[in-house]
């Protein structure tokens, strides 16, 4: 339940956060005679994106076991690979976000003829990337966690992340987005590699890949993945009682280069230290 929630409320954020900026720029300049193209981007975005997630949710369960299988490593693969640009794009566009979407709102609406349709598709593929992340990576989740725990989850995300975006555009609250942006990115990093190693997992189960499955260590006697805390670091990390080397050398294999990648200063801090 808590990564789902993270991880709607990071990518709502992000998507409220654009909106926010948006509309308190088109208000600030006095051109709120366009907040009905924005809104009608962020519902177009959000129309598609949900019925585009109930649609797969809904077809997939009709495979069979092995074509299931296959298609949760295929998620889990493209869910490892979205999460890890998104976490990498935000850390560099944090600070510079404000400045780059107001010169794209000027530039769109300065296209005298088509101002109103340029800024619905810029807000839309706005939302809409936002969007169709989240439905690799809630199918990626929702396949590893049954019951409703992460659907509650991902809404009270999702609704956290609206409040704060209502806040955030009245003026209510002021966040430090870099430092959130940095923490929980960090945080989906670790959450990601046990995606990858799930992914070994499924395509393991679906026949695909059978290399490299001797059982590294059995901690089944000291924390079975059906105790309280094995369930939560299974549901949040992706901890697996017994895990096979492919899976362990896939979790590493992914984890250590990103994580140094990501400690690494960013170019504008390496600007400022000189």
């Amino acid at each position: 339940m808590f990564v789902p929630f993270l991880i709607m409320l990071r990518e709502g954020l992000e998507a409220a956060l654009i909106v926010s900026l948006i509309s308190s720029y088109l208000k600030r300049t006095g051109r709120k005679q366009w907040f009905p193209a924005l809104w009608t981007g962020v519902f177009i975005a959000t129309t598609i994106c949900v019925a585009l997630g109930v649609f797969i949710n809904q077809t997939t369960g009709e495979f069979p076991q092995k074509e299931q299988e296959l298609f949760e490593g295929i998620v889990a693969v493209v869910a490892v690979a979205i999460l890890t640009s998104m976490v990498f794009w935000m850390r560099q566009a944090a600070r510079n976000m404000r400045a780059q979407l107001e010169e794209a709102v000027d530039q769109a609406l300065n296209q005298s003829r088509c101002g109103g349709l340029a800024l619905v598709l810029m807000v839309f593929l706005a939302v809409a990337r936002e969007g169709l992340e989240s439905i690799f990576f809630l199918l990626a989740t929702f396949t590893q966690d049954v019951g409703y725990a992460p659907a509650i989850g991902a809404l009270l995300g999702l609704a956290t992340a609206i409040v704060l975006g209502i806040l955030l555009y009245l003026g209510g609250i002021r966040l430090n987005m870099a430092n959130f942006f940095y923490w929980s990115g960090l945080f989906i990093l670790f959450v990601a590699a046990g995606l990858a190693a799930g992914a070994v997992r499924a395509f393991h189960e679906a026949g695909i890949w059978n290399h490299f499955q001797t059982v590294v260590f059995d901690m089944s006697n000291v924390l079975s993945t059906h105790s309280l805390l094995g369930t939560l670091l299974q549901g949040v990390l992706g901890y697996q009682e017994s895990p096979s080397i492919s899976e362990v050398t896939v979790y590493f294999f992914y984890l250590i280069p990103t994580l140094l990648l990501f400690l690494l200063p960013t170019r504008s801090q390496r600007q400022l230290s000189l």
